[in-house]
């Protein structure tokens, strides 16, 4: 039991914690109550940039604010990165991330300006992005056993493009490479979009990208899918088969695209965040969208990033070792 004269000193104190707590849980309660920024860190017209504002759409009109995404490329989403992390923790500022930047880079890349558990708090996971291996129509193959007799009489004579080092596109070379004990030389561009226009317009022969950016293109006959990349084929590219099915045995690339915010953000708006995703990734239109873009929708818990880029770096150390990846 508090003496009076204890009681007497508390009572100020307390009533300077309950004024301080009421506005932020009012603050909680009424969030959002003014638009929000969303960071993509990577080029508009990347498959991360197309989700995100499909997604964002949605979400905006379950929260009842708009959401507004900036598009930050640069050192395959380490600027980006960095300006998230350092951003006011108040749910006002996420971001509309990949694996390329939570789980590829920080596996292989050591003293990165941020740390990708620390310093993030995850909202959810939003889609998984289907990847395939295009060439330009002049390149003379037109299926993965000609480009692989056409690249092992040129070893390292023939050029592929990426949204930078330790992109996923880089990654999914790397790895092909690997696999195919074939040599290639690579020219990392500042975004993925840049990337895949130079290889459309046969400046740079051939990439591994998401199909969500290239579907149409390859449709078109602007470019030629050789091969998908995941372990079965895509929706919408359904005679294309998979690597391994073509004859690389044991190769698999996919990634995924989460929407995360800056560490410290109140769980309560958190929460509110993570809701309005899953509720949005639950519309059956917008989940056709993005199955018709190549994409599968999610819709996760929090902590189901958390291990996702926990396992992602765990992986890409192990493969970055085993296949000699480095990223400068």
């Amino acid at each position: 039991m508090l003496k009076q004269g204890m009681l007497k000193r508390s009572l100020p104190i307390l009533a300077m914690l309950l004024a301080a707590a009421l506005p932020l849980q009012a603050g909680a309660q009424a969030y959002p109550s003014r638009p929000i920024q969303m960071i993509v860190p990577l080029s508009a017209g990347s498959a991360v940039d197309a989700i995100m504002r499909s997604v964002t759409q949605k979400m905006g009109e379950n929260l009842g604010q708009s959401i507004a995404i900036e598009n930050i490329p640069g050192a395959s989403g380490i600027i980006g990165a960095e300006k998230l992390k350092s951003a006011t923790p108040d749910g006002y500022t996420i971001g509309g991330f990949n694996d390329g930047t939570l789980a590829i880079l920080p596996g292989l890349k050591p003293g990165l300006p941020y740390d990708p558990i620390k310093d993030y708090a995850p909202v959810s996971l939003v889609a998984g992005i289907d990847w395939v291996l295009v060439v330009n129509p002049d390149v003379p193959a037109k299926n993965l056993a000609e480009f692989l007799a056409l690249v092992k009489a040129k070893p390292g004579q023939i050029n592929f493009s990426s949204g930078g080092n330790g992109s996923p596109q880089q990654i999914a070379m790397e790895l092909f490479k690997a696999a195919a004990n074939v040599d290639l030389t690579h020219v990392p561009y500042r975004g993925a979009t840049q990337a895949a226009l130079d290889v459309i317009g046969g400046q740079i022969p051939t990439m591994f990208t998401a199909v969500a950016v290239v579907s149409q293109q390859v449709k078109s006959g602007k470019l030629r899918a050789l091969a998908v990349a995941g372990t079965k084929r895509s929706p919408l590219l359904p005679d294309v088969p998979t690597v391994a099915e073509a004859g690389v045995k044991g190769y698999e690339f996919s990634t995924w695209s989460p929407i995360i915010a800056p560490a410290g953000t109140p769980k309560a708006v958190i929460d509110r965040l993570n809701a309005s995703v899953v509720k949005a990734l639950s519309d059956p239109g917008l989940r056709e969208r993005l199955i018709a873009q190549g994409l599968v929708p999610m819709g996760t818990p929090p902590e189901v990033v958390t291990q996702m880029t926990r396992d992602g770096i765990a992986k890409m150390q192990a493969i970055g070792k085993r296949a000699n990846i480095k990223i400068d």
